[in-house]
């Protein structure tokens, strides 16, 4: 088989219906035809719970049990699916204050994550606290642009990582947000920052032309887009490199109702999402892969978890 490609130039005319229906049902058992499934949160922010029955806008939403749910019925109904997370897994409620991220990480591994990156909240514990929750994890942390060779994380943390799904190939790499000013230094210690762009490039590079991956996604926490046009986020990210076909977001809380688009050096199109915070939203978006022939359509939805 002929490296492949993903199919996605209808994004917009094939968003999925209110219904939760997906217009997948002629690809699916084509045996030229592999379909990929692939879920993701952000900004979780130790929200194990849903929001309290208290009149606020967010009432009765989240929670780890609905998004299992949500989770395990799409699992029963595909054959194929990943489901990653983009940082900032602890912090936000008493349970990180009791139990030090031990309790988000271990729910994690029960939903079976496959992977997830590092957010900047994920320090709060300082690295050695990160590092203690990390024996909880049944997936790995992949961070890209993190040099943690003088800390305890060194070798623990991944740069890339492939996953072999059917035919197909997919290549994950992560993206973590520069931590001096935002995260005081005594709680990172020697990790090092490095620029998420070339990082990001050089691994994309590595994972499309070296490895052979049909499909990079990025797990990204440098935000959605600023006003400042020079701090990096996932719009930049996307417009200054070549080979990553995907990036999901975190970090800003960026709401979006569909993954948006952008083209990238080589004109090419790359999918951004990002869903909120709080597990409110579920991300979900549906790849198809074909042998031997151009880009053809992708399905995509962010489904309330409430």
């Amino acid at each position: 088989m002929d490296r492949r490609k993903f199919i996605g130039n209808s994004l917009a005319g094939i968003l999925v219906s209110a219904s939760g229906s997906f217009p997948m049902g002629a690809f699916v058992d084509e045996p030229n035809l592999t379909k990929i499934t692939i879920l993701h949160t952000n900004d979780v922010h130790s929200r194990i719970d849903p929001f309290p029955m208290d009149g606020s806008r967010n009432e009765g939403m989240g929670g780890v049990a609905k998004r299992a749910n949500m989770v395990n019925t799409i699992r029963r109904r595909e054959k194929n699916v990943l489901l990653f997370d983009s940082g900032d897994i602890f912090q936000g409620t008493p349970y990180f204050n009791l139990f030090g991220g031990e309790l988000e990480i271990k729910l994690m591994s029960e939903l079976q994550y496959d992977a997830g990156t590092m957010g900047n909240h994920d320090f709060d514990a300082g690295i050695d606290g990160f590092s203690k929750q990390m024996v909880h994890a049944d997936f790995p942390f992949v961070v890209s642009n993190y040099n943690f060779d003088n800390t305890i994380l060194k070798d623990r943390i991944q740069k890339h990582k492939i996953f072999k799904v059917d035919d197909v190939k997919i290549g994950v790499i992560g993206l973590g947000i520069e931590l001096d000013g935002l995260v005081p230094p005594n709680l990172y210690l020697d990790t090092v920052y490095q620029d998420p762009f070339d990082k990001a490039q050089k691994e994309a590079i590595l994972l499309k032309e070296e490895m052979g991956c049909d499909f990079v996604v990025c797990l990204s926490h440098l935000g959605f887009k600023y006003k400042s046009g020079n701090q990096p986020s996932d719009i930049l990210l996307a417009q200054n490199t070549t080979h990553i076909d995907m990036i999901l977001g975190g970090h800003t809380h960026t709401f979006l109702k569909a993954p948006i688009t952008e083209k990238n050096l080589a004109g090419e199109t790359v999918i951004i999402n990002q869903v909120g915070f709080a597990g409110i939203l579920l991300g979900r978006i549906d790849l198809v892969f074909e042998k031997n022939k151009p880009n053809r359509c992708v399905t995509c939805k962010n489904e309330w978890v409430k």
